[in-house]
């Protein structure tokens, strides 16, 4: 077996049409099996991502009997391979039945290998992402961010810098748009920090009525007001040695303010109705959805309190821009709500990581996390469609996934632009583009571009 290609099997009881397939799909290492005894012998030698496979298999091949016998087996044996049922023209029945059974997909015989590529390609491409998502938190598990699931680049940057500045004593402020981890990120930090075997406290200062805030921040003695029965240690107190990380920091009431930026300045607190400064060492961790610098020039945020609190200032960039984050969390989701709800074995299918990459997540990971949830309790069968998450996917966002169609835009906009910048001057475009010119008019008479100057 090729170590650069990848393992199709291939189980199928009619020798020429194997034999058709072998040849078909020869740029993987296609292995084959006709019947249930021999395909699993072949999962279990060769762990194949995908499987194609036909329902009616012998001893009764007019049956389906062993087909769907086998079809169980091996999800149970390797419940991530990707099965492609084939079936034929009119058994859209047993079709359905094997996807809700936990199938990949089903394909109609006689088919077009090209077209049948298309959904094997898709299948590998799905099942390598699977894989990558459990790498990643494989890798991420043992440390302090193990919970932040990436490969956006801007993502990682900014996991490396929670790494670097946790060991450092300085307050950090994390922006963002809400929903898009900063709780996380600072219980992230916290755990990376000499201070992770203390406490981690968090308020919303959005969530508390402000005349309630106060007490709860920095607490109250006995009798300070109407309901004080006893003295009470407010968050900054049950944070010492540990991180106070303080939420919607923006919506911080101006009196409070106030009393926050001496503390900053003093690390004291006094409780409501006491006289007693009382030292208390905390690191703080503050967030935000809200331009700050917006609310200083309004006058509804001290300029002084920002620079104390932005000593590290970092900006969490929102689902939509993490590049294929969104996906490889819907899989990581899946598995974890499937997993606590007793449905095991379950995922997306193709049509749904197509809508979850198309969707724009203005409730951002937050948003995505609930969307999943939702369609792993309600999903009839072991599959994920766009229609059990509530999402559709409009034809023309689907088009920009055509490699070919990127790569055409691209070439177009970039003859456009160069020529435009040239003055028409086909020798000087053809050498900046680094083609030659016979090459330079065939990309002009492809996109329709004139040849004389402009």
């Amino acid at each position: 077996m090729s170590d650069k290609k990848r393992v199709l099997l291939v189980v199928e009881d009619d020798p020429a049409l194997q034999k058709q397939m072998r040849w078909a799909f020869d740029q993987y290492e296609v292995v084959t099996a006709d019947d249930r005894e021999s395909a699993i012998n072949q999962i279990r030698r060769f762990e194949p991502a995908v499987v194609t496979m036909d329902l009616g298999l012998p001893p009764a091949p007019d049956d389906t009997v062993e087909g769907f016998k086998l079809l169980g087996e091996m999800l149970s044996l390797a419940p991530d391979t990707k099965i492609i049922v084939l079936t034929g023209q009119h058994d859209r029945e047993n079709a359905v039945r094997a996807v809700g059974a936990g199938a990949y997909d089903f394909f109609p015989k006689p088919f077009e290998p090209d077209l049948l590529l298309l959904t094997i390609d898709r299948a590998f491409r799905l099942h390598e992402l699977q894989i990558e998502n459990r790498r990643l938190q494989l890798n991420r598990a043992g440390g302090p961010l193990g919970s932040v699931i990436t490969r956006d680049p801007a993502m990682l940057r900014i996991l490396r810098t929670i790494e670097k500045v946790a060991s450092a004593n300085v307050t950090v402020m994390l922006l963002g748009e809400s929903g898009t981890g900063k709780e996380v990120l600072a219980r992230g930090l916290h755990e990376a920090s000499p201070r992770k075997n203390e406490r981690f406290v968090a308020i919303n200062c959005a969530a508390i009525p402000e005349n309630l805030l106060e007490s709860e921040l920095f607490g109250y003695e006995r009798g300070a007001f109407t309901g004080a029965v006893k003295q009470t240690q407010g968050k900054f107190e049950l944070a010492h040695k540990g991180t106070l990380f303080l939420d919607e920091i923006g919506d911080l009431p101006t009196p409070l303010q106030a009393k926050l930026l001496r503390f900053l300045q003093e690390r004291v607190v006094e409780r409501i109705g006491g006289r007693e400064e009382i030292p208390v060492d905390v690191r703080i961790v503050c967030a935000t959805h809200q331009d700050l610098r917006a609310l200083i020039a309004q006058g509804r945020f001290r300029e002084d309190l920002y620079y104390r609190l932005a000593e590290i200032v970092v900006n969490i960039p929102p689902l939509r821009d993490r590049q294929g984050d969104a996906s490889l969390m819907a899989h990581a989701f899946v598995q974890r709500v499937a997993s606590e709800n007793r449905r095991g074995g379950m995922g997306l299918t193709e049509d749904a990581v197509n809508a979850i990459d198309a969707h724009r997540w203005p409730g951002n990971v937050r948003e995505l996390e609930n969307c999943v949830k939702r369609a792993v309790i309600m999903a009839d069968g072991g599959r994920i469609t766009a229609e059990d998450l509530g999402l559709f996917v409009q034809e023309e966002e689907l088009e920009a996934l055509n490699l070919r169609q990127v790569r055409d835009e691209a070439e177009r906009r970039a003859v456009v632009r160069v020529l435009a910048r040239v003055n028409g001057n086909i020798a000087r475009a053809a050498e900046v583009l680094g083609i030659s010119r016979p090459t330079l008019y065939d990309l002009m008479n492809r996109f329709g571009l004139k040849k004389e100057p402009v």
